[in-house]
């Protein structure tokens, strides 16, 4: 019989990475040793989705695996962002992890980025979502009891009315034809608070709904990196909704 892989889960908190989760769980052939998340140093949010690090922290507990913070500055550069990931690669690989699973759907540039980074330090990527339709995804995520809210939307894509919206049948079919229904292109980032894989749901309260635009890097990042969107989405401002803890 072949020893189980030990790996890390980097998660997001949103629904992607919840099924992810939940499909990674059911593999014998995987142990998860813990989740990996970026976490913007000045705001202590999660980086893009913008949710307090506190809802995050009450995931994991309820998750019941550890939870493995990696800080990065706000808009950091390309080779900050690197340098921090690969020192907390190499730290988790001294601990006997050797693979790291990712929620990503159908973005192959991304997936080429993480495999090129994930080898130089040794690892191997797992992709339990990938080139499954997003339709079935979204509609297997409800199906399963999965609950989500929008926390963060593209102006580009999307107004301020979709912002703070639990998705369901209704929010799939107010989408615009052009916005893909797991938002795989940066359109929207959710956080997930219930389903199959959390003990108890966690708790918040709906806070004030924000506008920021950010300045375009000086350097180009694959699209939906942990640190940041693609280069375009810097010609738009994002609405977030912050979520209080309760």
């Amino acid at each position: 019989m072949s020893l189980k892989s030990q790996a890390l889960f980097n998660w997001s908190s949103g629904k992607d990475s919840a099924l992810a989760l939940y499909k990674t769980l059911q593999n014998p052939e995987i142990t998860i040793n813990c989740l990996l998340t970026s976490v913007n140093q000045q705001y202590q949010r999660i980086s893009m989705h913008g949710v307090r690090v506190e809802l995050l922290e009450q995931q994991a507990a309820s998750i019941g695996l550890p939870l493995e913070i990696m800080t990065i500055p706000e808009m950091p550069t390309m080779e900050v962002y690197e340098d921090v990931m690969a020192k907390t690669l190499t730290k988790l690989k001294n601990q006997g992890i050797t693979h790291s699973i990712f929620g990503d759907i159908f973005l192959e540039d991304l997936r080429k980025y993480r495999e090129d980074k994930l080898a130089t330090i040794g690892f191997t990527g797992i992709f339990p979502l990938w080139k499954i339709p997003t339709t079935n995804l979204i509609n297997e995520f409800i199906t399963l009891g999965f609950k989500t809210i929008v926390v963060c939307v593209n102006e580009k894509y999307l107004d301020q009315s979709f912002v703070g919206r639990v998705i369901d049948e209704s929010f799939i079919n107010d989408l615009p034809d052009n916005v893909d229904v797991c938002g795989e292109n940066g359109e929207f980032h959710t956080f997930t608070f219930d389903g199959p894989i959390f003990s108890k749901p966690v708790d918040f309260k709906i806070g004030e709904v924000v506008y920021r635009k950010y300045e375009k890097p000086k350097e180009s990042k694959p699209s939906n990196t942990a640190c940041d969107t693609n280069d375009n989405a810097y010609d738009f401002g994002f609405w977030y909704c912050d979520l209080i803890p309760e």
